[in-house]
């Protein structure tokens, strides 16, 4: 009898929760915009075929048992006499199908996109709350520093960064940590825009009454930042964070094509481009042409969605 009065709870709670959601001003401006719409369900597709691409993919590009170098350079949409393979957009140099390798560099370029701008998130964010509410000297030395690194562009801070994670490393162990020292890199280089923000919005919210009556009655700093300065700082982060997985993406992509990101053993999008441009002028164009288009849908239907989300959250807008 208790189970099933929980359970009718459950789905009476599920079912008003859902209610809300579709009557949110969100839902009505989201379904109000097929530019929109289309950008989600690319970017929905994207990132399930990545996440889903040893289901997904025809063949496992990383290992060298599947892979038929008699087929390479096999044009898009034909099937090898040899093998029976039928290749969608064709193979490259060694044999790999391109689809399927598309996929598999998704799945890294996300993995190094998402986690870089959770990264500069956190670091951002827990720097513009303290520089925010505490002031004085630390917020002096939190906010030169990112004037100094705003000097520089993010691509550059990321290469400099990444050299020099990269030279404290032995050469054996590079391969291992790619993907933790980009991830380092790209955050490092994008933590600036969310302290910033962070920082000028907590300094308005510090001067109100819920933050000084929480002073008073003696609540710690740190549960004061967390619990209640926090959650009304948030909604620029999110959008900013959205349009910087687009760039982080992109910045990952850029490193892997200069040479310095993801080797040609993991390879991620834009290692894909770097490696397939090399044969462009031979005649085997889609060996770069197809990642390239991936890269591009990503990152436009990823940033179509951050500036509808900037614009919808805004409330001077509305």
């Amino acid at each position: 009898m208790i189970v099933t009065r929980l359970a009718a709870r459950g789905i009476g709670g599920l079912r008003h929760w859902c209610g809300r959601v579709l009557a949110s001003d969100v839902t009505y401006s989201f379904l109000r915009q097929p530019v929109v719409i289309v950008a989600a369900l690319v970017s929905v597709s994207i990132i399930l075929a990545a996440v889903f691409a040893p289901w997904v993919a025809p063949q496992d590009p990383f290992r060298s048992a599947e892979l038929v170098l008699m087929d390479a350079f096999s044009e898009p949409w034909s099937r090898s006499d040899l093998s029976g393979n039928f290749y969608a957009l064709g193979a490259d140099s060694q044999g790999r199908d391109v689809f399927s390798a598309i996929l598999y560099g998704a799945r890294i370029s996300l993995l190094v996109g998402f986690s870089a701008v959770l990264f500069a998130m956190v670091l951002g964010t827990a720097l513009g709350l303290y520089a925010g509410y505490r002031g004085g000297w630390p917020d002096a030395l939190i906010m030169r520093v990112a004037d100094v690194q705003l000097t520089f562009p993010s691509i550059l801070m990321a290469l400099l960064i990444f050299g020099v994670v990269r030279g404290f490393l032995p050469r054996e162990m590079y391969r291992e940590a790619a993907i933790i020292v980009l991830i380092v890199s790209i955050g490092l280089a994008d933590w600036v825009q969310y302290a910033r923000t962070v920082r000028g919005a907590t300094m308005v919210e510090k001067s109100k009454e819920y933050v000084q009556a929480a002073q008073v009655i003696g609540l710690p700093t740190f549960r004061i930042l967390l619990r209640h300065v926090l959650p009304n700082v948030m909604r620029p982060v999110l959008v900013i964070g959205t349009l910087g997985l687009a760039l982080a993406i992109i910045a990952e992509a850029t490193l892997s094509y200069l040479g310095v990101g993801m080797p040609p053993t993991q390879p991620s999008l834009g290692t894909l481009i770097r490696v397939g441009q090399d044969y462009m002028f031979a005649g085997e164009w889609w060996i770069a042409l197809f990642p390239g288009v991936a890269l591009l849908m990503l990152a436009l239907s990823v940033n179509l969605l951050g500036d509808w989300l900037r614009d919808v959250l805004n409330p001077k807008l509305r």
